[in-house]
């Protein structure tokens, strides 16, 4: 018996150790993918759609025909089909995301596609990282009674009610010291910016998501003998403290904290964005670039004001590569609110400063690692309790924030009768005036003084996320 007992020992050892090196090589080398045919994020209710698959394991959904419920003229769908696969190895990690969708029809056919193809694909070694979206597109898409040719992050306007964006994409490498390739695709995006179809403005319907993320470790390095002349030897050697992951820019875990337990009330705060906005809970949603997302992305319009959710104060204001322009909050109870991927900030932005709730601290963009996507404020929130954690110390915030006050619920100031010499006067109410830079022109490329090459430089360029001004008129503010 002793005998049998010492194999079996040795094996028991070896998958100890077989163990601990898989979890460790876990913290670099992984892959991901994620997949919907449908979501429909309607203000004041929870996401709705088909079930979202996830890898790994590999996991698939299909279905004959979706119908949104209480809407069924707002969005139906033929046959769709969701489908994930993700593996790893010690050195090479790989995955691939597609969904399909036929015969889509919103609004009572106003908007209609033929067929809908999304696929994402992921894959990395220790040397490299690549991925593509090119596979995805959109066949018969039909605007209005129009034909439409979608482009990659198009934009197109649905009459004044509304706007759809096509072949959404973002792509970008690894997380710090590895190779990898992080990439999603979203075939069509639709945002109502007025009430329409039974829905009310704010309502937001993606068909067909994708999303593959993959990295791998780069070789360990080369390990070195001991010479024998030191061996027996002990000296003390001070190695240096390695510096505190700084809040927003270097996350430390590869899976969100589990049995999180604390729990903000909505009392005291408001919405972080002014004006129309739309949101899924994509917290803890796997990321290449910091291994899963630590808040949810407030999809708005480019410039859309940013607010202050609490009194408190504004510190960390400025630039990383991930979150772009950025800036953090405290609040009086010692919470903090990260906000990223700003187009600009307000003056009110400065280290130190003590703002109240509502106080506008910036305007959305899409800065940082969201270049290319749909403009949107990235906000986290990080409860006193946890900041131990670093920036780690997160918790979703996405019920939290429906539950929030919003600022466009907030009549804006109108005209109202009885004014001196019959003009109305304007409520003192809502937000004070304001302005963002959606463009600028560089004078230095002018030829001397010649005013035909000053009209050049200051001739009017398209620009991301522009909006179409009518023709003899200005362009409409919904805000």
């Amino acid at each position: 018996m002793l005998r049998r007992a010492i194999p079996l020992l040795a094996l028991a050892v070896l998958g100890v150790a077989a163990a601990a090196t898989a979890r460790q090589g876990a913290r670099t080398t992984g892959s991901s993918a994620n997949a919907y045919a449908v979501r429909a994020v309607v203000p004041g209710r929870d996401a709705e759609g088909t079930p979202a698959v996830a890898a790994p394991p590999a996991a698939a959904d299909s279905g004959g025909g979706y119908t949104l419920p209480d809407a069924a003229d707002a969005l139906t769908t033929g046959a769709y089909s969701a489908d994930t696969r993700a593996q790893v190895s010690e050195r090479a990690s790989s995955s691939e995301a597609i969904s399909t969708l036929v015969g889509v029809s919103l609004f009572g056919g106003e908007v209609r596609v033929d067929r809908v193809v999304a696929t994402a694909q992921a894959a990395a070694t220790a040397s490299s990282g690549s991925g593509s979206l090119g596979q995805s597109s959109v066949t018969g898409l039909v605007l209005l009674g129009q034909p439409v040719d979608p482009l990659p992050n198009g934009r197109f306007a649905l009459a004044d009610w509304g706007y759809v964006l096509t072949l959404v994409q973002a792509e970008t490498g690894g997380e710090p010291g590895t190779k990898g390739y992080h990439g999603t695709v979203t075939a069509l995006d639709v945002h109502l910016s007025a009430d329409h179809g039974g829905l009310p403005a704010g309502t937001e319907i993606l068909i067909g998501y994708a999303e593959a993320a993959a990295q791998a470790s780069p070789p360990p390095p080369a390990t070195t003998s001991v010479p024998p002349a030191h061996v027996g030897k002990r000296k003390h050697v001070a190695t240096p403290r390695a510096p505190e992951p700084r809040p927003g820019d270097k996350p430390t875990r590869r899976q969100p904290p589990k049995n999180i337990r604390v729990k903000l009330s909505p009392s005291g705060y408001v919405f972080p964005v002014y004006g129309p906005v739309s949101f899924i809970d994509s917290f803890g949603a796997g990321r290449a670039d910091v291994g899963w997302h630590h808040g949810e992305d407030l999809f708005a319009p480019l410039g859309a004001p940013i607010l202050a959710v609490a009194d408190g104060t504004v510190f960390s204001v400025g630039w990383n590569d991930i979150g772009g322009n950025r800036v953090w909050l405290k609040d009086r109870k010692g919470n903090e609110f990260y906000y990223a991927h700003l187009s600009a900030f307000s003056t009110l932005a400065v280290n130190g400063a003590q703002v109240a709730a509502g106080t506008v601290l910036g305007f959305v963009g899409n800065t940082g690692d969201a270049q290319g996507t749909p403009f949107h404020l990235h906000f986290e929130v990080h409860p006193k309790k946890l900041l131990k954690m670093g920036y780690d110390g997160v918790i979703d915030p996405y019920k939290w924030l429906l539950a929030l006050q919003h600022l466009q619920d907030i009549s804006i100031p109108q005209h109202v009768p009885g004014g001196p010499g019959g003009v109305g006067q304007i409520a003192p109410q809502g937000p004070a005036p304001g302005a963002v830079l959606l463009q600028q022109s560089d004078i230095s490329t002018a030829d001397g003084l010649d005013p035909r090459s000053l009209r050049r430089v200051f001739r009017h360029s398209p620009f991301e996320g522009s909006v179409s001004v009518p023709a003899g008129g200005a362009p409409l503010n919904r805000g």
